[in-house]
């Protein structure tokens, strides 16, 4: 008798990361994969993108440094070794246009070299708020900007460490908030009113 090669067993991460990049949505939704939960959401309102809008005109204008804005672009964020890593889409992934991050990526790229994430609340406001914030923190994303829509605030988390964002400034829609280097201008929120 030969004895039979026995394949390593999947583990049950190897196993939802492979079901999750297999699995197939409808035109215009999301599937991401946080904290281990594949989370779906249908696509954004007509008030979501244009949140997003207002963001992405006044960093094209307003920065320092000369930016490209993504509103699809897969990030793994490397976190803790013995935890999955989570896939997300951000509403926007914003970098340094120098570094040319997007060109070539693969559909799911690691989180290295963007400067700021953008999400607007919808109908998980808690993934957003809490799950999304700590992994953007665990993968070093130097800035985070939550537009809450429930809460008609805007706030931008800095200062990212392995388990969350140590500072953060929060002001009500029609207040400025003032976004450091490398963007080093004041977004401005009057037109979310």
């Amino acid at each position: 008798m030969t004895a039979m090669a026995h394949e390593p067993m999947p583990t049950q991460d190897n196993t939802l990361l492979d079901g999750f990049l297999a699995l197939e949505t409808p035109t215009g939704f999301r599937a991401e994969l946080i904290e281990g939960e594949i989370v779906v959401t249908p696509p954004p309102d007509g008030d979501h993108e244009d949140y997003l809008a207002l963001i992405s005109e006044q960093v094209m204008q307003g920065s320092a440094t000369a930016m490209q804005i993504s509103g699809h672009k897969g990030l793994i964020l490397a976190g803790a070794e013995e935890q999955l890593a989570d896939r997300v889409i951000p509403d926007a992934t914003i970098a340094p246009r120098a570094l040319r991050l997007f060109r070539g990526a693969p559909s799911w790229m690691p989180s290295d070299g963007v400067a700021m994430v953008v999400e607007v609340t919808s109908s998980r406001p808690r993934k957003d708020r809490v799950a999304k914030r700590h992994g953007y923190a665990r993968a070093g994303i130097p800035l985070y900007l939550l537009i809450d829509r429930e809460k008609s605030a805007l706030t931008l988390f800095s200062d990212p460490t392995a388990e969350d964002y140590v500072a953060n400034i929060t002001v009500p829609f029609g207040k400025s908030v003032p976004l450091p280097a490398p963007f080093s201008f004041d977004l401005e929120t009057t037109d979310f009113l």
